[in-house]
């Protein structure tokens, strides 16, 4: 098999995983324990051989794509916080579920997306420019959005706190690595091949992440069945929208398909692993909210399996 026919077939291997690891999840309980241990090194490890595949050198040519990055923040920032609330005021009438509902809504992915915007087709240095702004971004308003929406401002310090942990662990290490892999590489045809031979992981990698994440995660679902249907309508919902608002920009912003693959990959994702340590840390009346996080990440899963078919071929084919 090529590797062109393996990120060709990419969304049937995504799926695959997916229901595995809910069955395994669900027969086999409590032996889950290692695999949401790895998640976060899978994850690092994942960034890294993305960043690799990247052209670093071209990172300060997409920081002056200012419309790009405009639309992002605009889409991220102003109008799914809007659409959050929304969802949150018809879906969740429990006061912890609307919390975990926000918490994950308001707060855009800033590590896994630009795996995503990379296998679906667009360019990940702009991606990867927007990751700190987003970082930025969140801990200036998150504490805004739970003061507006939830008068929750107590719950600011431990986000920011999670948000800085992923930020230097999931982007800022890998980057340095995949930086300092290319200066190796640099000239050097053997080396190079290094980095030819890390191209074929990222679709394993990101197969065995949401594997890891639909089998620790679907026992604190499971429990909570009656709650679902709305959290899904809502999850749903979300996602939809998002890809409709990243057409809207990228028409309104003037941006090309490219950069418009990477909008609506942004806007669709959200960072519900870095969330979910709040959630988990919140006190016992509010375990619903853990229920709310996990499942988002799950509906996530399947809607990016989803994305990586539409947003290339529907929302912003190639020309020509």
């Amino acid at each position: 098999m090529t590797r062109q026919s393996l990120e060709k077939y990419q969304v049937l291997v995504y799926l695959t995983a997916i229901a595995m690891g809910l069955a395994l999840g669900t027969v086999l309980p409590g032996h889950v324990g290692m695999l949401e241990a790895l998640l976060w090194p899978l994850l690092g490890v994942l960034l890294y051989v993305t960043f690799t595949q990247v052209p670093l050198t071209q990172l300060r040519a997409a920081w002056r794509e200012t419309r790009f990055l405009a639309a992002a923040v605009v889409g991220n920032f102003v109008l799914l916080p809007l659409v959050a609330w929304g969802l949150a005021s018809l879906f969740a009438a429990e006061p912890a579920v609307r919390l975990g509902m926000l918490l994950v809504l308001l707060v855009p992915c800033t590590d896994w997306f630009i795996t995503f915007s990379h296998l679906g087709g667009g360019r990940a240095q702009y991606a990867i420019a927007f990751s700190p702004i987003s970082l930025l971004l969140q801990l200036a308003l998150l504490p805004f959005y739970l003061w507006l929406f939830l008068d929750q401002s107590l719950l600011v310090a431990v986000v920011q706190r999670e948000l800085l942990m992923a930020f230097a662990g999931l982007i800022l290490l890998p980057l340095l690595l995949a930086f300092a892999t290319q200066k190796w590489t640099q000239h050097h045809r053997a080396r190079t091949r290094h980095i030819e031979r890390l191209a074929w992981l990222p679709v394993p990698l990101l197969a065995l992440v949401v594997f890891s994440i639909a089998t620790s995660q679907v026992s604190v679902v499971a429990g909570s069945l009656s709650l679902l249907g709305g959290l899904l309508l809502a999850f749903v919902g979300f996602l939809i929208t998002a890809a409709l608002l990243a057409r809207l920009l990228a028409r309104v912003f003037e941006l090309p398909n490219a950069q418009g693959r990477v909008l609506a990959f942004s806007l669709g994702t959200r960072n519900s692993f870095v969330v979910l340590p709040l959630a988990l840390s919140l006190p016992a009346s509010y375990e619903l909210a853990v229920v709310a996080v996990v499942f988002q990440s799950l509906v996530e899963l399947i809607g990016m399996a989803f994305f990586l078919w539409w947003v290339p071929r529907r929302l912003f084919p190639s020309v020509g």
